[in-house]
């Protein structure tokens, strides 16, 4: 039962705003530049690059205002999607679709409503931005199969044509997507020696050695006291928590949490409470008045309360303000469920995610959740904390009753991975490569912020989105970006709200300097053909150091 406590005078921490202290760019110097107080950041973070590559304080600042689009901008950019659905109505006025399905009398229709006519007649449009196929890794570089669509986008259709583009859309933060290398060679032996599957799942035939290996290995790097592993990351979410929570429960979630968190919330039946994104303030203030409520239908107190939040958000960018939400938790007696799926790996001095870059304690966080597939370039997830927590979910989780286990050469790319990170190989790869995309991070996010773009997220996230708001615009940058060489990521609605649609960049380690010059290059050149350069804040003409 949660108890209820005395709100204390304590303050969450301060917005980040623009300083009044920005210099601008004098009269006849060439190019753009940072802000003021961005040059100074980035001057530091150079300075202790080499002892702590992008995190260990937990002073450091994540809550903070992103710039926003102008009326103008936002009106053009609602107006865009009105001109398009106008156009999309008056023509199935005078050509109806048929909706109608054979062979299925008495079922639900599958295609029908909003959802299918937006894709009709917007996303078909443009769909060769999107799922695009390639023939190689997702490494620094990659192989995209070209497409043409001889019917307006109903079909597509291969050219035969491969295009070799810089990859700067994959989650290959730590560069371990490789075709080569320690990680390719011990998956090999593995291959060869146990097998690729177990086709069952672990609480039948499926625990072998090497899970028991990779389990001891994750809690080990993490430091707590167990761990549990699962073979698909989105399912670690889903089929996991509602072993954990119940209809009796209280869940404090955040907006921009990604769909498996609530896909598995939502099947668990527990009561869940939205909070503004990354926002400590409104969160404590949410908490408190549902445990002074209490159930909204009972009105009894929660058997239990929760707090789930990520370390990194894929969409925004932003890292989670660990501390306060650590702070608010231990206030109010509420568990912490902490998603690491895009932060561990590529946050903190030694990679172990959001709580190595805050320097909190493990203990802290009640359950730890991540995945294989970004840092390490392998598949599935894990959950890890305390003994009891574990033990419960290796009897109670779906995942280990009715989910095949993981296999067993992509158990041997984790620990491979893992122990490289962690130095247990004798070498310094492992830390060179934390340090190589934490420099790579700054410099790339200084530089569009330099070139006048609005970029969102935290300074040492790797995950950099460009705001470009009209769904024309998007369009148009995937498709020159790729005609140039570089293989982005467009988003817009319904992945994200109508005026916030974007390019998604994500870094890697594996990119060099002269890569990510490639890129910014031709991030210049298009963004100079599409105006998009919306920012206002003053800049200055210091030039960015890698």
């Amino acid at each position: 039962m949660v108890a209820h406590t005395e709100l204390s005078a304590q303050l969450p921490h301060e917005k980040i705003v623009s300083s009044g202290k920005d210099l601008e760019c004098r009269s006849g110097d060439s190019g753009s530049g940072v802000t003021g107080r961005q040059e100074v950041q980035d001057n530091s973070v150079q300075k202790n690059l080499t002892s702590q590559p992008n995190g260990g304080s937990a002073s450091k600042k994540s809550y903070h205002k992103e710039e926003e689009c102008s009326l103008f901008v936002a009106f053009f950019t609602f107006l865009s999607y009105g001109v398009l659905l106008m156009l999309g109505y008056v023509r199935e006025f005078f050509i109806p679709v048929t909706t109608k399905e054979k062979n299925r009398e008495g079922y639900v229709p599958l295609y029908i409503g909003f959802e299918s006519f937006y894709t009709r007649n917007v996303y078909r449009r443009i769909q060769d931005c999107w799922n695009r196929p390639i023939s190689s890794v997702p490494g620094a570089e990659i192989n995209l199969l070209e497409r043409y669509t001889p019917d307006y986008g109903w079909t597509m259709k291969l050219t035969g044509k491969i295009l070799k583009c810089i990859n700067a859309g994959s989650y290959n933060y730590l560069g371990f997507a490789e075709n080569h290398g320690p990680c390719h060679d011990a998956a090999e032996v593995t291959t060869k020696e146990v097998g690729i599957t177990t086709s069952s799942p672990r609480l039948e035939l499926g625990t072998l050695e090497i899970h028991k290996k990779l389990e001891a290995l994750v809690s080990e790097f993490l430091g707590v006291e167990d761990a549990i592993t699962f073979g698909m990351g989105f399912a670690t979410n889903v089929l996991n928590l509602p072993s954990i929570l119940g209809p009796s429960c209280l869940v404090l979630s955040d907006e921009f949490n990604h769909a498996s968190l609530i896909l598995g919330l939502r099947l668990s039946g527990a009561t869940v409470k939205v909070f503004q994104h990354n926002n400590a303030a409104d969160l404590e203030k949410k908490l408190r008045e549902a445990l002074i409520h209490g159930h909204p239908r009972t009105r009894r107190p929660w058997k239990k309360a929760m707090i789930v939040v990520e370390g990194i958000y894929s969409m925004e960018g932003s890292i989670c303000d660990l501390p306060n939400f650590i702070r608010i938790k231990k206030k109010y007696k509420t568990y912490l469920y902490v998603d690491e799926a895009h932060s561990i790996g590529a946050l903190g001095p030694r990679g172990g995610g959001v709580v190595d870059y805050y320097g909190a304690d493990p203990k802290d966080v009640d359950i730890h959740m991540g995945t294989f597939t970004k840092s390490f370039g392998a598949a599935g997830g894990y959950i890890a904390g305390s003994k009891d927590l574990i033990d419960h979910l290796r009897v109670n989780s779906h995942a280990q009753s009715y989910a095949a286990s993981m296999p067993p050469p992509v158990a041997q790319q984790i620990i491979t991975s893992m122990s490289i990170i962690m130095g247990k190989d004798g070498s310094v790869e492992g830390r060179r490569r934390i340090q190589q995309l934490a420099r790579n991070v700054k410099y790339f996010r200084q530089r569009l912020r330099q070139m006048g773009f609005i970029v969102y997220g935290h300074d040492d996230s790797p995950v950099v989105p460009l705001l470009l708001y009209l769904i024309p615009k998007i369009t148009m940058f995937v498709r020159e970006l790729t005609k140039r060489g570089v293989a982005g990521v467009g988003v817009g609605f319904p992945a994200t709200k109508i005026t916030g649609g974007r390019m998604r960049f994500c870094l890697s380690a594996s990119h060099t300097k002269e890569m990510l010059d490639k890129i910014l290059k031709e991030v210049d050149v298009v963004g100079d053909m599409c105006s998009c350069k919306y920012s206002k804040i003053p800049k200055s003409c210091k030039p960015i150091e890698w």
